[in-house]
């Protein structure tokens, strides 16, 4: 099983398209598979202009306006239009997260999107969900936040547009998540209990949740990364840096490897380590032919040729030896018939 790893830009751009291409580079030097951003139009997402929102930004505490906020971290149109083709151009997929209707409509029109993602904040917002579903593309959404009667009617709900092409990313909207919170297990229920893909939208620090994600069952990993955890913005402090992405992909590759077959049988690089190592059934002294094989005449150790395993002594003891065996000789079935 291969897994697929989104690198997370979301907002961590700044607003700043050179800034984005940067972390497109960085995702594909990580060697990710898809990089992800976040596409709104803040006017059309936030209703109430006084909201406030508070997070941690180099080491403070900041409260704001969540509209200004977001609008600093919009693209126009013709940005996206040149992020998308700078993703061409350095040959890894482009995704993003649409906050509305028609914000999925304007990414669909610039790219041919691999999936369409849908956040946890809106995995209850059923019509919005059925919209998406009917453009028929495989849909991605995280379960954060939710109770199991929310995700069923979350997969219901994009069953009936005719899209079975679902995978629910298990996530714990903390940040950054404890180990406590984690909650791994749930990853196999959800894929057991709906019938669909599973994934983990990772919010801890380091590898190791994601890791455990992909021996759960895990087929896609999505994870927040920024250029510079000092950076200023709600979402910097949280992510990991390009070097611990790359490093995070290579712990996930590896994983992924390693889960390997579950057919008991020695590998191929096994049998010579076997051939060495285990024990054969050795003559500890010399065993003419025609005599009967006594219990101090054998012993058990290490030999390069064939012979017979230790756990077939019981069956030679007070067996007559047809041909003779020299002490230090390995005991087969040819030597004894």
């Amino acid at each position: 099983m291969s897994v697929f790893i989104i690198a997370e830009v979301g907002i961590n751009h700044n607003g700043d398209i050179d800034i984005a291409k940067k972390m497109v580079d960085e995702a594909k030097r990580a060697g990710a598979d898809c990089v992800k951003f976040q596409t709104f139009k803040a006017d059309e997402f936030i209703s109430d202009p006084k909201q406030t929102y508070t997070y941690k930004s180099r080491g403070r505490e900041i409260t704001e306006s969540m509209l200004e906020m977001f609008r600093r971290y919009e693209f126009s149109k013709d940005e996206w239009v040149e992020i998308v083709e700078y993703c061409t151009e350095k040959d890894i997929l482009f995704s993003s997260t649409a906050q509305n209707g028609s914000d999925l409509d304007f990414l669909l029109s610039i790219a041919n999107l691999p999936f369409i993602k849908v956040g946890s904040d809106d995995l209850s917002n059923l019509e919005q969900l059925k919209y998406y579903a009917s453009k028929q593309l495989p849909m991605v959404i995280s379960a954060g936040m939710a109770y199991a009667s929310e995700i069923e009617d979350a997969v219901e709900s994009i069953k009936e547009m005719g899209n079975d092409d679902i995978t629910v990313l298990h996530c714990t909207s903390s940040y950054p998540t404890r180990a406590a919170d984690v909650n791994l297990r749930k990853i196999p229920v959800i894929r057991d209990a709906f019938g669909v893909k599973v994934g983990f939208s990772d919010h801890t620090i380091g590898s190791a949740a994601a890791v455990g994600a992909v021996c759960m069952g895990a087929e896609v990993i999505e994870k927040h990364f920024t250029l510079d955890n000092d950076m200023e913005g709600p979402d910097h402090w949280f992510s990991i840096n390009p070097d611990e992405l790359k490093r995070y992909v290579g712990d996930i590759r590896f994983a992924s490897e390693a889960l390997g077959s579950s057919v008991l049988k020695p590998t191929e690089e096994e049998m010579e380590m076997r051939k060495m190592a285990r024990r054969k059934i050795v003559a500890a002294v010399d065993i003419v032919a025609g005599s009967v094989i006594g219990e101090d005449m054998l012993l058990f150790k290490r030999a390069e040729e064939d012979g017979l395993p230790p756990k077939y002594r019981r069956f030679l003891v007070g067996r007559r030896v047809k041909n003779k065996i020299f002490g230090g000789e390995t005991v087969t079935l040819e030597k004894l018939l």
